[in-house]
């Protein structure tokens, strides 16, 4: 059986040519779009200046173990909760605590949710959509001491 070619419209050079390039344009285009998304969402910076940062980490470190602190969270709804308790298993006697909560790869839906102590945890009303979150937690002991931790959280469908 011998295979039928069309006789109307031969493939030629310049079509050739036009489908090369065509094929290289869209992937150039999505690589561009890409790449500007990725430049534009998300920061890249966990400190403003990692020397600094770096000249306190383990001092720093080694105060927020002594706390003693253990810190657990959960997302039910439509409030975050952080339980943080002492080394005896008491919550904490936190002075101060704020969070950044966002998504891991972008900035555009960072929120600092409102924490309130209700005598057992901290809790915020917040709207998370489901998918991977990411929490900056930073609390102050009572006397001083600055507790930080960086939490992973995925929120379901």
């Amino acid at each position: 059986m011998q295979a039928q070619q069309d006789p109307g419209r031969p493939l030629t050079g310049r079509k050739v040519l036009a489908i090369t390039v065509s094929a290289f344009a869209v992937i150039i285009a999505v690589n561009v779009y890409m790449a500007v998304q990725a430049v534009t969402t998300f920061p890249g910076l966990e400190v403003a200046n990692s020397y600094v940062a770096s000249q306190t980490f383990d001092a720093d470190r080694a105060a927020q173990q002594r706390l003693g602190w253990r810190l657990t969270h959960r997302y039910a709804a439509g409030r975050l909760i952080l339980d943080i308790r002492d080394a005896q298993g008491r919550p904490a006697r936190v002075a101060a605590l704020s969070a950044l909560v966002g998504r891991k790869t972008e900035a555009r839906e960072d929120t600092s949710p409102a924490f309130a102590f209700d005598g057992q945890a901290w809790s915020a009303p917040v709207t998370l959509a489901p998918g991977a979150w990411l929490i900056h937690l930073e609390a102050r002991a009572a006397d001083g001491t600055v507790f930080r931790q960086r939490l992973d959280m995925t929120v379901g469908g």
